[in-house]
């Protein structure tokens, strides 16, 4: 079969690196896994100290498969005075990530999105507060702002920011950090999800209740962001466009991922 001594164990050597790497590979998949599920978790408890939270059935966007292969697992929650939760979660073998977004309706609160990131050993950490209220000045808002700059942003500036790209969005974007850590870090990074987490929902206690006009409102800001996402494009929502069509990513955006029909029925 092998013409020589040296063919022979160049593709056992091929084959041992190749065998060690997936060994690795797995290896690290499992961790994040376990990390990943962990912060989740942890959030989930949080959320619930402040808010009761109902689940509901994303139906067929429970599971969305993209290239055939890679499955995100979506979960969706009414938080029942503050808004919608989607937590989307995804296992690419070599990497894993969560994105747990909060969308508010019923009070005056920045969206809060944290998408985590878990690369092998190394982690990608956004966490990202949209200012998608009808009116950004009010003392109210700002003082939720300052709070978040103060209690998140300045507890943690002294994890290195991860290189940021300008886009479109970043005028919504007052209160953002863009962390980058590694496997070591991982209570770290965790802290970070929870305590920005925490915070947001702390600070949402004193925040401005919304009438339903006030509602209608602030369901329209979100929603034109959420119709700007798919017409002027972002990261993940070309992945989505590409793989699912406009129509298709804009009635999951509505449904479940926003959650914006929740609202209007």
């Amino acid at each position: 079969m092998f013409k020589s001594k040296k063919l022979f164990f160049a593709v056992v050597s091929v084959l041992t690196v190749a065998g060690c790497a997936a060994a690795i590979g797995m290896i690290n998949a499992s961790r994040n896994i376990k990390a990943m599920n962990e912060t989740v978790s942890e959030g989930m408890g949080i959320l619930r100290k402040y808010y009761t939270v109902t689940p509901y059935d994303s139906n067929e966007y429970s599971d969305i498969k993209m290239k055939g292969i890679i499955n995100f697992h979506t979960d969706q929650y009414r938080i029942e005075g503050l808004g919608n939760l989607s937590v989307m979660t995804t296992n690419m073998g070599i990497m894993q990530m969560v994105s747990f977004m909060i969308t508010p309706f019923e009070k005056q609160m920045p969206l809060c999105t944290l998408d985590f990131m878990y690369i092998m050993g190394k982690r990608k950490s956004y966490v990202e507060f949209y200012d998608l209220v009808q009116d950004t000045s009010t003392e109210s808002f700002r003082e939720i702002l300052d709070n978040l700059n103060r209690n998140i942003i300045s507890k943690y500036e002294k994890i290195p920011e991860l290189p940021h790209s300008e886009n479109w969005y970043d005028k919504y974007l007052t209160i953002v950090a863009h962390k980058s850590l590694n496997n070591k870090n991982d209570e770290l990074n965790k802290q970070l999800f929870c305590d920005s987490l925490e915070v947001y929902l702390k600070a949402s206690e004193t925040a401005i209740i919304n009438t339903s006009d006030d509602m209608s409102e602030q369901l329209n800001v979100i929603e034109k962001y959420s119709n700007d996402l798919i017409e002027k494009g972002g990261v993940s929502t070309n992945v989505f466009k590409e793989e699912l069509g406009e129509e298709t990513t804009r009635d999951f955006f509505n449904k479940v991922f926003f959650g914006t029909d929740k609202y209007r029925e």
